[in-house]
């Protein structure tokens, strides 16, 4: 045992390990990776002395950490849309220029006559605890479930402040490098740090994305080119002037997101490949490197420190950036409490800690400690208290009960209008352009992508779904969906079109899992039977039901050219038709079905049941 400890290979190995477990653990558990991956650090590191990221990387570690937060800080900007600003309304805007304003200037003073920091290094403090960041958010939303606009606000706050907060603390500690010296140089080291870092990133982004606006680079290159070209504009940056390099590549991703014609989303996909493993084994490398002796260091100032942030920061800057916003007291109040802090500050404080102990500043051992006891408790605490706080607060959502559709077919998009109507949240997910740009013109809320992506895991607001109905005729991706969706919303949540009779080689069928699933509507309602209908005139009809007019007669009036699709009570509740379970309709309900034209009676029931399968989305 002691000699595996003792080899780099198999400690490198025991990291890769140990971070996949992390983030499989935050899936299974719904939490944000975070949380165990520092916890793990903490364990391999300081309790079990197991990992000494020092002594495995020697004079390797510094380059390394160095790499993987320009990637962080690179994929970041990369989603900072200038229009996002403006167009997720007044409070996403104020709580990314004043909130920020505010954290930093309430977080700098605490941290300096509490902790003893020097003015410069709490300063920077201040400006790296300013960040939230969505993978801390996301997941919280889902277990906390506020209203949806709590629930936006948070979201495009966590995406678009993670760089704002990144450059503010760049900007303070190139400062701080810039002043470690000769006081009559510090002005202009830093102003030409600031032009190299602005103009390189300029000129990088614009020629990189110009690369990429004009298809000059490969598509299998694309994400490996960027990868490297950004990576070379950081080092370039960095030899020109030293330590610009991180202000480089966040210039450069904001430059890049921001060009017309440049779609950046496919850009940020090594970040599912990439930063899966390299992140979070620095986040375990980090945090072995934390001391106990350090945090003992901070004493009682901490807890003053953390008291000043998640209760007089946050929501001073939350009250100062509501004016305009139309929201009311409840609504600011849950959004004060839920500012959890993530992976930019933790990343970001470590490398600068590296950088400033190279230094010999005072006090700058105590950068990574208190940044991560600032982590760990914003995210425990909200995580564990901000559901009880919206119900005490009433402002969380009721129970979801809208659906998400993926595909945006000709039957789906009648499908989701016909729900919209009867007051029904409904969105339609599609990769296919032309069927999002349909239904857009239907007035149908959708996403263009792939659901099951990280930028749809980020950005897709999933608080009012409870059911997703899968349409489309991707059969790569339709099984990929529903597990997908099973996960995140719980069995049963998914419910997707039958593929006909299971014919034909072992190898092409379906699981038989997956096949129960697949239980839409009907045994025969197949994506190809419905559009065909519907091709031929098919539409969807709702009928009453009272004393006079039973199933039975629904049943004499339409026959088989009835495609049952699904019911409503007299409470309003939407009960999804499938193969498996039947109930009885009785008076007041409201049958939705899609009937054929008369000179076309194809049923795609394929048999008549007494009552009628249903999925409720309640």
């Amino acid at each position: 045992m002691e000699h595996i400890f003792s080899d780099p290979m198999a400690l490198l190995v025991m990291v890769g390990l140990a971070s996949i477990a992390c983030q499989y653990l935050a899936y299974m558990l719904k939490l944000p990776a975070i949380l165990p991956l520092l916890l793990t650090g903490l364990v391999l590191g300081p309790v079990a002395g197991v990992l000494d990221p020092d002594v495995l990387f020697g004079d390797l570690l510094f380059p390394l950490v160095s790499l993987a937060v320009a990637i962080i800080l690179f994929e970041g900007a990369l989603t900072l849309k200038l229009s996002d600003i403006a167009g997720h309304g007044t409070m996403v805007r104020n709580l990314c220029s004043v909130g920020v304003l505010v954290t930093w200037l309430i977080a700098t003073p605490v941290a300096h006559y509490a902790l003893g920091m020097p003015f410069y290094l709490a300063a920077l403090f201040g400006a790296i605890v300013t960040v939230t960041g969505p993978t801390v958010i996301v997941p919280m939303l889902r277990s906390v479930r506020p209203n949806a606009r709590i629930s936006n606000i948070l979201r495009w706050e966590g995406i678009v402040i993670d760089p704002v907060g990144a450059l503010l603390a760049v900007l303070v500690y190139e400062y701080i490098v810039a002043s470690h010296g000769a006081f009559e140089h510090t002005l202009v080291t830093f102003l030409k740090v600031v032009a190299i870092g602005f103009g390189v990133g300029s000129l990088m982004g614009y020629f990189l994305g110009s690369l990429l606006r004009k298809n000059w680079v490969p598509h299998y290159l694309r994400n490996t080119a960027v990868l490297t070209l950004m990576l070379g504009a950081f080092a370039v940056s960095n030899l020109m002037t030293h330590e610009s390099g991180l202000l480089t590549v966040t210039v450069m991703g904001i430059w890049m997101a921001n060009m017309k014609n440049l779609d950046v989303d496919d850009i940020l996909e090594f970040k599912e490949t990439l930063s899966v493993l390299l992140i979070s084994a620095l986040f375990i490398l980090l945090a072995a490197r934390v001391e106990f002796s350090a945090l003992a260091q901070l004493g009682w100032g901490a807890l003053l420190v953390l008291a000043a942030i998640m209760f007089v920061a946050r929501p001073v800057g939350v009250f100062l950036s509501s004016p305009g916003s139309g929201l009311s007291w409840r609504e600011l109040g849950m959004l004060s409490w839920i500012a959890p802090r993530g992976i930019v500050a933790a990343a970001v404080s470590a490398l600068f800690a590296l950088k400033l102990d190279a230094l010999g500043l005072a006090k700058s051992e105590l950068l990574v400690p208190m940044v991560f006891l600032v982590i760990i408790a914003t995210v425990v605490l909200q995580s564990l208290t901000s559901k009880g706080v919206a119900k005490l607060l009433g402002v969380r959502a009721p129970f979801p009960s809208g659906f998400l559709i993926f595909g945006g077919g000709a039957f789906a998009r009648m499908l989701a209008k016909d729900l919209l109507d009867k007051g029904v949240s409904v969105r339609i997910a599609d990769t296919n352009w032309d069927a999002i740009r349909q239904a857009r013109m239907e007035n149908i809320p959708t996403y263009y992508g792939n659901p099951i992506s990280e930028h749809a895991s980020l950005t897709m607001d999933l608080a009012t779904v409870g059911k997703v109905l899968v349409l489309s005729p991707y059969k790569q991706l339709n099984p990929l969906v529903t597990y997908h969706f099973e996960h995140v919303l719980g069995n049963g949540s998914v419910l997707g079109l039958s593929q006909g009779a299971q014919e034909g080689r072992a190898s092409h069928r379906v699981s038989e899992e997956y096949a129960k699933k697949l239980e839409l509507f009907s045994e025969n309602a197949t994506y190809g039977r419905l559009a065909s209908l519907v091709a031929k005139g098919a539409g969807i009809r709702t009928t009453g039901l009272t004393e006079s007019f039973t199933i039975e007669d629904y049943r004499q009036t339409y026959g088989s050219r009835a495609t049952r699709l699904y019911a409503v009570d007299p409470q309003g509740k939407i009960h999804i038709c499938t193969t498996s379970q039947e109930f009885e309709l009785k008076a007041d309900w409201q049958i939705v079905s899609l009937i054929a034209p008369e000179e076309a009676p194809e049923s795609v029931e394929g048999r008549e049941p007494q009552g009628l399968g249903e999925a409720s989305a309640g």
